[in-house]
């Protein structure tokens, strides 16, 4: 037997996502709507759970698009949760996993609602030829304009709506500048969530995500601003907090590297001890300020010489280093895993680990400590991006972060339902 989702109270601001389009609602007038806002605030379940009652409401026999970052996330994110409310409310969900269809009937009433994935520039051609009755965008600021834009274009049925979703990003992004900025030129309700717009949140859980976060990931996680990223990459590193005295024993241990030929070599040398992990020791060579370049052999007998005598149980090279890669390899003595290499999202996870002191720092790592009080965002930039200077540590750092430490995305609806 099924356990039935339990909701809490709507707040209004859900009920309005909810019932917007309702025929008693002041604001049915409107062609789209937008919600964006605080992480956990309950924009995504109200909205999914809306736009499958306004098409079941409007339309028969007609097409919808359900379109994510990626076809997996959406339906872990978004299709998962809601197909169980849906049968609970009485509609009747047929998956068809191999044509990427979600088919709904709902008092005599069917209609087909499709999923799409809208990773990059290439997703555009994925829905053209489609005929649609609305779409929905879920995280919509994570896909490229040109995908965005050709599924709207697609809605041509009569009656047909835009709904979407977004934690906010840098204020020169593409959607806050041509939708968010002209919602009244574009017909939009704009509804913006805070954390305190879900009434299933408890004020100790709304206090564990607010100490999450700082810097510009605060303002935009918590606070839900567009605003742009500026200063230090990482303010939340101190010596204080972030440096101190080794452990003797560890569970295991990982290298990470970021190689370089003119640009520095940077490798550490993590150990983990208690759930927390350690940067025990680090290599870090600068040709230009040395002015010796080294060789692939070299780096790797340097290598070598960091881990001693220690079970590595791999070294996490930066994807791109090809031919270090191989040297490695070729050695036969440790296992190689080309790093994960998402700058933003790597940066979120870092900033993360520091922030809850997953990973601290020994003293003898003179250079990424530098590194910290010195890497910064590109104010100049329009979209998110650090400065490429004093970045090669951090760019270690970082792939040993995403590549090993950062478990899969445990975010979670936020009403009842998870988000893995």
């Amino acid at each position: 037997m099924k356990k039935k989702t339990e909701f809490k109270t709507f707040s209004k601001k859900q009920l309005t996502a909810l019932c917007w389009w309702c025929d008693n609602s002041p604001y049915k007038k409107y062609d789209a709507l937008i919600c964006d806002g605080a992480i956990r605030s309950g924009k995504t379940l109200c909205m999914s759970i809306s736009f499958v009652t306004w098409a079941m409401k409007s339309f028969s026999d007609t097409s919808f698009a359900i379109c994510g970052k990626t076809i997996a996330s959406l339906r872990r994110n978004l299709i998962t949760p809601i197909i169980p409310i849906l049968e609970q409310l009485g509609f009747e969900c047929k998956e068809k996993l191999s044509r990427n269809l979600l088919e709904i009937t709902f008092a005599g009433k069917k209609n087909l609602f499709y999923f799409f994935g809208g990773k990059d520039e290439s997703s555009a051609s994925l829905i053209q030829g489609m005929t649609l009755g609305g779409v929905l965008f879920d995280e919509v600021a994570l896909m490229p304009r040109s995908f965005v834009e050709q599924s709207l274009a697609r809605c041509s049925v009569e009656g047909s709506r835009f709904w979407f979703n977004c934690n906010p990003e840098n204020p020169l992004h593409w959607f806050h500048e041509e939708w968010i900025s002209k919602t009244a030129e574009k017909n939009c309700l704009y509804l913006h969530f805070t954390m305190e717009d879900n009434p299933s949140l408890t004020a100790e859980i709304i206090k564990r995500y607010k100490s999450l976060y700082s810097g510009a990931f605060y303002e935009r996680f918590i606070e839900g601003k567009w605003v742009a990223a500026d200063g230090l990459v990482y303010p939340m590193f101190s010596t204080e907090s972030s440096v101190c005295e080794i452990p003797k024993d560890f569970s295991s241990f990982y290298v990470s590297c970021d190689y370089g030929t003119v640009n520095p070599s940077s490798f550490g040398l993590w150990g983990e001890n208690d759930g927390v992990w350690y940067r025990i020791n680090e290599y870090y060579h600068d040709s230009r300020r040395l002015g010796v370049q080294r060789t692939d052999e070299e780096h790797y007998a340097a290598l070598e010489e960091l881990c001693g005598d220690r079970q590595i149980t791999a070294v996490i090279v930066d994807p791109s280093a090809a031919s270090f890669i191989e040297c490695i390899r070729r050695h036969k003595k440790y296992k190689v895993i080309p790093a994960k290499n998402d700058v933003l999202d790597g940066i979120r996870l870092t900033s993360d680990a520091l922030k809850s002191r997953k990973i601290r720092f020994s003293r003898a790592c003179v250079n990424s400590i530098k590194e910290f009080s010195l890497y910064r965002w590109d104010n100049k930039a329009v979209r998110d991006a650090p400065r490429k200077e004093h970045d090669h540590a951090m760019d270690d750092i970082r792939y040993f972060v995403t590549t090993v430490l950062a478990a899969p995305d445990s975010s979670f609806f936020a009403i009842v339902m998870e988000r893995r």
